[in-house]
């Protein structure tokens, strides 16, 4: 094989994979965006939930003043939940994991302060607070679908950049694995309802 033919089959080879790669590269800056977009309306539903709970507890406050410790963890998980901002270009697993620990532990003192209610029949029977209620309940079910969402966006995503040929070229132009969400721990045993 001469020079020439040599120049000439290199350069194909490159056209070749260039034609490919752009091709590709294209399709997986799409995919990318809808894994950024779908974070955003996942920390969207998150942050509507948390513009929620100041509300929510000054109701309960009016109605159930001792219950101040129940306050406290609840307006203590708000802040620990609110001050972790992930942006989409830094979600790693670690990241995804402590922002999925605090809005866990958001969800459990929520729980707790709904919990006090069944206490105070007035206060169950309050317009605001069972307005409220209903909001939270549709801003819990709105989270599950943005995560939903997410996952779902996320898997093609990490399926497109571990296919053949693009996992060749994929790590070259920065596509890297997004992380998933994890079922809690103990999400697997059904509560136990005794009567």
């Amino acid at each position: 094989m001469t020079l020439r033919q040599r120049i000439i089959s290199i350069a194909t080879g490159a056209a070749c994979i260039m034609g490919l790669s752009s091709c590709n590269y294209n399709s997986l800056v799409e995919q990318q965006q809808t894994v950024d977009q779908q974070w955003a309306e996942v920390e969207n539903q998150y942050q509507r939930r948390s513009d929620l709970i100041p509300n929510l507890v000054a109701t309960v406050k009016g109605y159930a003043s001792h219950e101040e410790k129940t306050f406290t963890e609840v307006t203590q998980a708000r802040a620990n939940a609110t001050a972790i901002n992930i942006d989409a270009n830094d979600l790693t697993e670690e990241n995804l994991e402590r922002f999925t620990q605090a809005q866990n532990k958001l969800t459990g003192a929520l729980k707790s302060l709904l919990a006090v209610s069944e206490a105070y029949p007035d206060l169950k029977a309050n317009e605001n607070f069972r307005d409220l209620q209903v909001q939270l309940e549709g801003t819990e079910n709105r989270i599950t679908v943005a995560r939903g969402r997410y996952t779902e966006a996320v898997k093609e995503y990490n399926t497109a950049i571990k296919k053949f040929p693009t996992m060749i070229y994929a790590g070259w132009f920065g596509f890297t694995p997004k992380p998933q969400f994890k079922a809690t721990e103990g999400a697997q045993t059904a509560p136990t309802v005794e009567f």
